[in-house]
């Protein structure tokens, strides 16, 4: 991981969204939320490019959404 400030501040934008992911779905018995919570709690720590942070966030929101659309 890289210790320059974006990259710091796109791993706290992501880390967060996904620790609120990760608490709503152990509130509401989610395993979807949970699931995509946790890995964008991870992530971050291995992926030190902004952009390609930015990228898999989206795919794995997008992902969830399209989860949840079919009934996950």
């Amino acid at each position: 991981m890289s210790f320059d400030a974006g990259s710091l501040f796109t791993g706290l934008i992501v880390s967060s969204i996904g620790f609120v992911l990760l608490s709503y779905g152990k509130k509401m018995s989610r395993a979807p939320h949970m699931a995509v919570g946790l890995v964008l709690m991870a992530y971050p720590y291995f992926v030190s490019s902004i952009l390609l942070s930015f990228g898999i966030a989206a795919g794995l929101l997008l992902a969830l959404w399209l989860a949840v659309r079919q009934g996950y």
